[in-house]
């Protein structure tokens, strides 16, 4: 099941449960499309795969025990541990190459 992280990792914007604006990789870090698109240009700092929209978890049990209040958002907010200068070396230097090729 998702962590559902509260923040971006870069710029600690706020992507609460419900938000259109918040990105994964496939190990669930979690950035903001801004970030995504603008720094990172599709490339996970952490692992260095691509991004995609992370999904919206119900708020009702549309089947028992399966929804938001039922598997709540995690709480602890997570930051990258790498620089602006190791993010952008590191992005540019596989950005041309498509996510299913990294």
């Amino acid at each position: 099941m998702l962590e559902l992280r509260p923040n971006c990792e870069n710029c600690d914007k706020n992507l609460p449960p419900d938000s259109t604006e918040a990105c994964i990789c496939t190990y669930e870090c979690t950035f903001c499309v801004a970030c995504v698109e603008g720094l990172l240009k599709n490339v996970c700092p952490n692992c260095g795969g691509g991004f995609t929209l992370r999904p919206i978890r119900p708020k009702t049990a549309r089947r028992m025990g399966v929804s938001l209040e039922h598997q709540p958002e995690s709480k602890k907010r997570i930051h990258t541990k790498y620089s602006i200068t190791e993010i952008r070396e590191f992005s540019n230097s596989i950005k041309e190459i498509e996510p299913k090729n990294r």
